[in-house]
């Protein structure tokens, strides 16, 4: 397995990010038989977290710690909007990059990700890090992995807010344009990820610097590996890769009952409707105040971003 990182140069002058990078190291012979990797491709890998803290606040103890997940093709800088209100609010905030994003490794080949192996990796990072009391703000792959983690150590998660996100099992169909963005992902010959970032939002105009700063993990396209093949590892059929551990996964958020709320904004074609289904399958969306963010696209961070953390903040106030 060939591997890439990101010179820091990229990052510097980004506007509204203030962070400094923290690296946690992963070691791929450690992982599970589902996602197991041949000796050749044993490597060790750099995920990449931001941790912002309130003031004076160093050890966690006792504090509540948003962990905010990105999705395709966008990194940690998505929530930029929504951390600082986060610390406002007293709570910790975790934001790691997935690999092959932002200033996390990027294996080079399309062959190297499988959604398997995307969720072993992070399983790694959380436990490497050792999170709990963890209130998971995920969205598009944030929740398709993030969710997975819920599922497997619900121990570690006081609480879920899931936005513009699904865990598919392949059993209902994709939405067309699901399916439309997955064969655009696949033929396009320039995979220009600020372009698309900027076709997924709904506030215009998007700024130079915006496009800047969710190009610079891609310097050129030998580091675009991971978001070219992202869209072809949702499973879209009950014989999918991953479509069998999604519908384990379910079984166990089928008896989650801790707090569970959906924030779905109100203008994405990709995930629209999925907000009821979680709140019909989960026990923990019982009871609480389900939102729909109003005049957002799929990136909701960027088109409502303060609105969105506003909502979470609330959330944690009203379930402690």
């Amino acid at each position: 397995m060939k591997v890439l990182q990101t010179p820091d140069s990229q990052f510097e002058g980004l506007a509204d990010w203030p962070y400094q990078p923290v690296y946690t190291m992963i070691d791929t012979t450690s992982m599970s038989m589902s996602a197991s990797i041949s000796a050749s491709d044993a490597v060790a890998l750099r995920v990449h977290h931001i941790d912002a803290r309130p003031q004076n606040e160093t050890s966690g103890d006792g504090v509540e710690t948003v962990l905010c997940m990105h999705g395709e093709p966008s990194w940690s800088y998505l929530y930029r909007k929504m951390i600082p209100r986060f610390v406002a609010a007293g709570h910790r905030v975790v934001a790691p990059d997935l690999i092959g994003f932002g200033r996390s490794d990027k294996p080079t080949e399309t062959t190297d990700y499988t959604y398997e192996r995307h969720v072993d990796w992070m399983t790694q990072w959380l436990m490497a890090n050792d999170l709990k009391n963890l209130t998971l703000v995920c969205q598009d792959w944030g929740g398709l992995i993030g969710l997975r983690l819920v599922a497997a150590m619900p121990e570690r998660f006081s609480r879920v807010v899931a936005a513009n996100t699904f865990l598919n099992t392949g059993e209902r169909p994709a939405s067309e344009a699901f399916m439309a963005w997955r064969k655009f992902s696949q033929e396009t010959p320039v995979f220009d990820v600020g372009r698309i970032m900027r076709g997924g939002c709904k506030v215009k105009p998007f700024a130079d610097e915006l496009r800047r700063a969710y190009d610079a993990p891609f310097p050129d396209d030998s580091y675009k590996a991971g978001a070219r093949v992202f869209p072809t590892l949702v499973p879209i059929s009950p014989e999918s890769p991953s479509a069998r551990e999604n519908v384990e996964a379910w079984k166990s958020l089928r008896k989650f009952e801790k707090p569970f709320l959906t924030a779905f904004s109100d203008s994405d074609p990709v995930s629209a409707g999925g907000d009821r289904y979680f709140q019909r399958e989960i026990p923990g969306c019982a009871g609480q105040a389900h939102t729909t963010i109003t005049n957002a696209a799929h990136f909701l961070q960027e088109d409502a971003g303060e609105k969105f953390a506003d909502v979470v903040n609330q959330f944690i106030a009203a379930n402690k």
